[in-house]
């Protein structure tokens, strides 16, 4: 009997460390001035330890601090073996999209305050927002997950691109190089989560009212040396007055948008780039060549 529990406990650790090691194979990380931020599968998570006590009367400047108001519902996730708040919130951003926050504020190990933030649309899981509040708060998540503030390369599902330091990340997983394009990824755990969010990004990109979507078709393209289809959108800023547009000074942006497998993993990426950017002969900006090719 002994001899069985051992090996179920063995395997279960087995489970487990397996189960981590595919989350940290998705997961992307940046620390940036006492803030560290994380993109996997489509979903935004954010991370804060502030220099105030677990009382009730610091919590509420930390509360102000991330606009909760006296009126959302705070409770208590008593599955965490931390002391703790939480707080749900749903935003409309269409007819169609739901922007879903989750906050959780946790006393840390040091006594202070840790907030963890989470925003996804469309999709709400509550024990993945635990496995990674444990994983935050026990200093769990690998070093390979974290990127350098100052881009030299960045780790493209797996995959090394050197960009030099003229880039700059926008997000996680979000990079912008000056008149070469941008792009911004996630890695899902399966095909159905990347298409998913393919689709609500181009339904956001229809909704903002900053300009108009002019032409929308569907393209064959090679992503990462596979042959897939991309949704082409040419957005128009024509007679619009924007920060945005003031400052890359083009009049027009080239949109795909793709949802694809890449070395057995599964990719939605969204890439750019402005009418006056640097083109290349095959019709992409130079960072877009990085990663696909249109079939001619």
């Amino acid at each position: 009997m002994k001899n069985l529990l051992t090996i179920l406990f063995f395997f279960a650790l087995s489970t487990l460390f397996s189960q981590n090691e595919k989350l940290f194979d998705r997961l992307q990380a940046i620390e940036n001035n006492g803030l560290t931020f994380y993109e996997v599968d489509g979903i935004n998570i954010s991370s804060q330890t502030l220099n105030y006590k677990f009382t009730d009367k610091k919590l509420k400047k930390v509360y102000r601090k991330y606009s909760i108001k006296n009126k959302d519902k705070k409770t208590v996730d008593t599955t965490l073996k931390y002391k703790n708040y939480y707080v749900s919130k749903t935003d409309l951003i269409t007819e169609n999209l739901t922007q879903n926050s989750s906050y959780y504020f946790l006393e840390s190990k040091d006594k202070r305050t840790t907030i963890i933030q989470f925003g996804s649309i469309n999709k709400k899981d509550k024990e993945f927002e635990r496995k990674i509040v444990e994983l935050v708060m026990e200093n769990k998540i690998p070093q390979k997950c974290y990127n350098s503030l100052v881009i030299y390369n960045i780790n493209f599902v797996g995959r090394k691109i050197k960009l030099g330091n003229n880039c700059h990340w926008q997000n996680v997983n979000n990079v912008q190089c000056p008149y070469n394009g941008q792009m911004n990824w996630s890695v899902h755990k399966d095909l159905k989560d990347a298409e998913n969010t393919i689709e609500q990004q181009f339904e956001i990109t229809k909704s903002k009212k900053g300009g108009k979507v002019i032409s929308e078709e569907i393209v064959e393209i090679e992503f990462e040396g596979t042959e897939t289809k991309a949704k082409k959108v040419i957005y128009d800023f024509t007679g619009i007055t924007s920060v945005l547009v003031s400052m890359s000074g083009g009049k027009t942006l080239t949109i795909y948008y793709v949802a694809s497998e890449v070395r057995d993993n599964y990719v939605s990426c969204v890439l750019s780039f402005w009418n006056n950017d640097t083109i290349t002969k095959n019709g992409l900006a130079p960072l877009l060549e990085e990663v696909m090719k249109l079939k001619q």
